[in-house]
């Protein structure tokens, strides 16, 4: 049994992996931090994702708010197309931890925040497991995500 406990959680953190590796292709490798909301709750799948960039926290389609003086002709590519393409990938990869978890009998997470330290090369995720909006008629997926981004934009400052 533990062999296959092994075999869940590398499979479930490659999947994480995965997910924070295209967040931090989207910013071109040029962000402090990380931080990636996954949610599953009555079968609706929901992502968001935001950067600690030069100290600022910074939603993914106001990257180029960040640019300082030294960065030149350089911006980020935060089109809506583009935006679209990587959602997608993370919304296929939590479709990959759900039937991850069901093959090897394991409870999917209702919700996961990912901080990923780029500097220190350090992932850490909290999972939650009860009901996070549904059986709540004030907020949704997106409101969760975007209190999560007040807070931790609260905290930075």
């Amino acid at each position: 049994m533990k062999e296959l406990d092994k075999l869940f959680e590398d499979s479930f953190n490659e999947l994480q992996a995965d997910i924070v590796s295209i967040c931090l292709e989207y910013v071109y490798e040029r962000a402090n931090k990380i931080y990636i909301y996954c949610s599953y709750e009555e079968g609706l799948i929901s992502n968001d994702f935001f950067y600690n960039i030069n100290d600022r926290i910074v939603e993914r389609h106001k990257l180029n708010d960040t640019l300082i003086k030294e960065d030149g002709n350089f911006s980020y590519d935060v089109s809506v197309e583009r935006q679209k393409a990587i959602v997608k990938i993370i919304n296929e990869n939590i479709k990959k931890m759900i039937k991850l978890c069901n093959k090897y009998k394991h409870e999917m997470p209702t919700e996961i925040k990912i901080v990923y330290d780029v500097q220190a090369n350090k992932l850490t995720a909290e999972y939650t497991y009860e009901p996070v909006y549904t059986n709540d008629s004030h907020n949704t997926a997106r409101s969760i995500a975007r209190n999560w981004y007040e807070q931790i934009k609260s905290e930075n400052k």
